[in-house]
């Protein structure tokens, strides 16, 4: 039997990510740059962008996918564009948008390849931040010092589904799976979200 995994993680509600998007928007207000362009690093820099394009009044939502990160927190060995940037930046002011800043990998593989097309200038935006990041954003909402994993409201299902199955040995009532959760990674679930958290990943137990 696998010892369990145990990290701390903390659950970042709606109103949280708008309240983080609002303070980046006012921080590149306050600045120089002004974007013709947001490009979201997806999935994750999706909600972010659409938030800024909102507040900053930028019409141009691109996006482009960096994989590095599987479900729940597991790493792949190395971050690398996989999807490309569909469309034309050549000359624009971009804004490149991501949730967290973990490592840094992920920056580091998306800016280059965003330059790649040419555009007039490139600046980078997160929600959160870690400490740890080799490759700090330009603007960045909250800084993290004690590393954690960030959930975030569009990844619940999908992450504590892995924490889920990943349980050794694993939870065979939906009492038993919130109890684990609370113990294993401080995370504490309403009903509503364990009930989607067991109804979407096809857990053998209702909630």
């Amino acid at each position: 039997m696998n010892p369990p995994r145990k990290m701390p993680v903390q659950l970042i509600p709606v109103e949280e990510v708008v309240h983080r998007a609002d303070d980046l928007a006012r921080q590149i207000r306050a600045s120089d740059f002004r974007p013709d362009t947001i490009v979201a690093i997806t999935r994750g820099g999706f909600m972010p962008a659409r938030f800024l394009c909102d507040f900053l009044r930028v019409h141009k939502l691109l996006s482009l996918k960096v994989e590095h990160y599987t479900s729940g927190a597991r790493e792949k060995q190395r971050a690398a564009v996989t999807i490309p940037l569909a469309g034309d930046v050549r000359g624009e002011r971009v804004l490149l948008v991501d949730d967290v800043n973990d490592s840094g990998d992920t920056l580091v593989a998306a800016r280059p390849h965003l330059e790649g097309f040419q555009p007039a200038a490139v600046r980078t935006a997160v929600l959160h931040e870690k400490a740890s990041t080799q490759c700090p954003a330009d603007f960045h909402s909250q800084a993290v010092q004690e590393w954690r994993w960030i959930l975030y409201p569009w990844a619940v299902i999908e992450d504590v589904g892995q924490f889920a199955r990943e349980m050794d040995p694993p939870p065979t009532t939906a009492t038993e799976l919130r109890t684990r959760l609370q113990q294993d990674y401080g995370l504490e679930l309403d009903a509503a979200q364990l009930d989607r958290v067991i109804r979407y990943n096809d857990l053998p137990f209702s909630a």
